[in-house]
């Protein structure tokens, strides 16, 4: 491997590379990104749903209220972060494997990604479930590899 120039291409640039592309770097960096995208989600929509534990929190004063709102806000974006963590590092991984088994990059990677994520995620819902999920999550990535992919 050399650069354009003609030049030999350092060890330490091979084997970053290596690490790039190895599932294993795509599954930890889809779910921490996941979990970040995730956890600023559900900051979001929590603030539009403050309805706090207990309705007498609006009777105290404003620095509980405050309180128990960010205690709320907290609670909800952690459940966001983990979600998206989750979602994200199940496709990324089995979009992977897909790739490799396949040794193709193109559309389909993608579909099968999003079919079996979404049945995973559905699973212990039982089959019906399953396959609503595997339709749904197949759809959705599959529109959004298309998107991605157009010329």
């Amino acid at each position: 491997m050399a650069f354009p120039n003609k030049e030999p291409v350092p060890k330490e640039v091979i084997y970053m590379q290596m690490v790039q592309d190895s599932c294993i770097f795509k599954v930890a960096l889809s779910g921490v990104a996941g979990f970040a995208l995730g956890g600023l989600f559900g900051m979001f929509f929590s603030s539009f749903e403050m309805t706090p534990y207990d309705p007498a929190v609006y009777e105290q004063p404003m620095k509980q209220q405050l309180k128990a709102t960010a205690k709320d806000m907290i609670k909800r974006s952690f459940s966001t972060a983990k979600n998206f963590a989750i979602v994200g590092a199940i496709f990324s991984g089995t979009e992977c494997i897909i790739e490799e088994y396949r040794a193709k990059n193109d559309i389909y990677n993608g579909t099968a990604a999003g079919c079996i994520t979404g049945a995973v995620l559905a699973a212990k819902a039982g089959p019906q479930a399953a396959l609503i999920g595997c339709a749904g999550f197949a759809a959705f990535s599959t529109a959004i590899d298309y998107y991605l992919r157009r010329e």
